[in-house]
Order: C-alpha cells, then structure tokens, then sequence
C-alpha cells in the first residue's frame, strides 16, 4: 500500500467504485472475516470473480489476508486506508466550504448594492 495520503486515497476510490467489491467490504463488516468460499455463498458472484475483487481490495489496503485453518485464507477488513479517504474528502470539502462562501458573500454584497 502506498505512503502517499492522495495515493492511499486514489486506491480507495478506486476499490469502492465497483459495486461488487463494496459488497464485499459490506459483508466482511456485517459477518466478520470470511475466505472467498464464504462470501461467495453469500453474494451473487463467482468464488473466481471474488478472488480478484479480494486481491485489489488487498492490494489498496481495505482487507488483510490472514492464514486459516487447512490452508484456507480469511479476509479481514482494515479500516486505516478508508480513514485517510475520509480525511482526503474532509480537506476537499473545507476548501469547497470556504469557496462557496466566499461566493456567497460576494453574491450578497452584490444584492445589497442593488437596493
């Protein structure tokens, strides 16, 4: 996983943008760890196409592989990267904030000229 705030966060965004993949991240909350038998005994995707949505998911942070029993592999989340996504839209949104603000303000100065 990378170092870089914007980079931890482009991977996020980048992993939650495929609704199959937020279903997994919505099961492993819900039910806890699970290998990719088990989420795909519950969800409408193949043990194949999980397979690959986990090793993106691994690969941007958001679940960690951990050694089961007979070799099986559980996945389990880790919620680190989807923090520093939050904290990367929570400083976009105060510039966002500011800016629209300043707008309005200059929008009502305008208004009261007009009077």
């Amino acid at each position: 996983m990378p170092h870089d705030t914007e980079a931890i966060a482009e991977q996020v965004f980048i992993a939650l943008a495929d609704p199959s993949r937020r279903a997994i991240l919505t099961a492993l909350a819900a039910h806890g760890p699970a290998t990719a038998t088990d989420l795909a005994e519950r969800l409408p995707i193949t043990r194949q196409a999980i397979a690959k949505h986990l090793n993106l998911l691994t690969e941007a942070g958001l679940v960690t592989a951990e050694p089961g029993e007979r070799r099986r592999v559980r996945y389990r989340l880790c919620s680190a990267p989807m923090r520093v996504a939050q904290q990367f839209l929570a400083a976009m949104a105060r510039d966002w904030d500011g800016r629209l603000d300043a707008l309005r303000e200059h929008l009502n100065r305008g208004e009261n000229h007009d009077e």
